[in-house]
């Protein structure tokens, strides 16, 4: 099985709302946590799980011979992209739809050709706990006389609501105003270990990439 980056920090990318890089202000829920006034630091928490590709894991290069790893024997390098989120968090399963294309480039333009490449999707708790992991596949169509071929796919995750959310002495701890003087004034809410923890645990995240043999893998992080 194919390990799975176990901090958030690696993903390539983290998306929320509908659009790559949303501002904190588009991606708000009515359940965000908005430290913008009288704490000393912006942070905005979703129920939806964030979306990413973890690393090494996006690109996917398919050799002929399958032995060779030599850069003439490339035979089609994909990549996905576009992934693009869309969540229901209006009941308690909190739905995550992941929607992307798989855009690839072979060496030979020649007949029209299809293949199918397979993916994962996991959902992880906290940055490193598995909660589910799925399996599926894309295929990807080459026109004939093109050496560019694309494909769509799409993963989902179900998260209860009460995971996600943090207790309510936590939210007021960090969302508490602070008046200067205060004893705890200077203090970072999410430097003391309680409150922390209680923050990682209702992090959630669907993370979407390539199902890659070992091989595949370590060519990846090499190149």
């Amino acid at each position: 099985m194919m390990p799975i980056s176990s901090s958030p920090r690696k993903f390539l990318a983290v998306l929320c709302g509908t659009a790559a890089m949303a501002t904190a202000a588009g991606c708000a829920k009515s359940n965000d946590i908005d430290l913008s006034s009288g704490v000393g630091i912006n942070s905005v928490r979703d129920t939806c799980p964030a979306v990413a590709v973890p690393l090494h894991t996006g690109d996917i290069t398919l050799f002929d011979p399958a032995t060779s790893r030599d850069a003439r024997a490339i035979d089609v390098v994909a990549t996905i992209t576009n992934l693009t989120p869309q969540c229901n968090d209006t009941g308690e399963k909190v739905y995550q739809i992941a929607n992307f294309e798989i855009v690839a480039t072979r060496r030979d333009a020649g007949p029209a050709r299809t293949l199918t490449l397979p993916y994962f999707s996991t959902v992880v708790q906290g940055g490193t706990a598995v909660v589910a992991k799925r399996l599926g596949n894309v295929t990807v169509t080459f026109p004939e006389g093109q050496v560019r071929g694309t494909g769509r796919g799409q993963a989902s995750a179900y998260v209860d609501r009460a995971a996600a959310t943090l207790p309510a002495d936590i939210q007021e701890r960090i969302t508490r105003k602070r008046k200067a003087g205060d004893q705890d004034a200077a203090v970072d809410p999410l430097s003391i270990p309680e409150v922390r923890v209680a923050v990682q645990r209702a992090s959630f995240e669907l993370l979407v990439g390539f199902q890659l043999t070992q091989d595949q893998l370590e060519y990846n992080v090499r190149r």
